[in-house]
């Protein structure tokens, strides 16, 4: 009996359309998904798509396990790795999101993606203003994930909010809390 082998990788083109058929049809892109995971169960690629849609549908606990699987199996995919960590973070676990992005901190210092990090690690200590700072630049810096862009625009202009709060109230606002509160942070598809 001839044995055949299961490629790595799935074809571009079946991920253009298989991101098609997601957008036309959620439930029918996802038992597509499924059907390539199990064609291609070594496509990281694939992991995270599905994990990200996972999250769109607030399903955050299997879509942390689907981007750590994606991450497990690449761990140079740098994006996944990013937003396995902002899914984590902003699940209220933000030792565990810093541990994700461990690896990113290794990238050059100005990777939009290393200066998220950075920015989100001051947020993490409730440093408002470097965490604008650094978000801002990170912002300037990405022209590869333009969505990615308005999930940090949207941290910006809450971290703005929390420091108006913080000089107007007895008490600081825990950068923890506020993330918590942020439905609008959830990562997106």
């Amino acid at each position: 009996m001839e044995s055949r082998s299961v490629p790595a990788y799935c074809p571009e083109g079946k991920i253009t359309a298989l991101l098609a058929a997601v957008g036309a049809d959620m439930r029918r892109g996802m038992r597509d998904l499924d059907t390539m995971l199990g064609e291609y169960p070594q496509d990281a690629r694939l992991h995270f798509l599905k994990g990200s849609l996972l999250a769109g549908e607030q399903d955050y606990s299997a879509a942390r396990a689907a981007m750590r699987h994606a991450v497990d199996l690449a761990p140079d995919y740098h994006v996944a790795r990013f937003q396995l960590g902002f899914l984590l973070l902003t699940s209220g676990e933000p030792h565990a999101a810093q541990e994700a992005w461990g690896p990113l901190h290794a990238l050059p210092s100005d990777h939009y993606l290393h200066i998220f990090v950075k920015g989100l690690c001051h947020l993490i200590r409730d440093e408002f203003a470097e965490t604008i700072k650094l978000l801002q630049k990170g912002i300037t810096l990405n022209n590869e994930n333009l969505p990615m862009n308005r999930d940090m625009q949207l941290i910006i202009e809450e971290a703005k909010k929390r420091m108006d709060q913080n000089a107007d109230s007895d008490g600081p606002v825990s950068s923890v809390d506020f993330l918590l509160q942020q439905a609008a942070l959830r990562p997106k598809r």
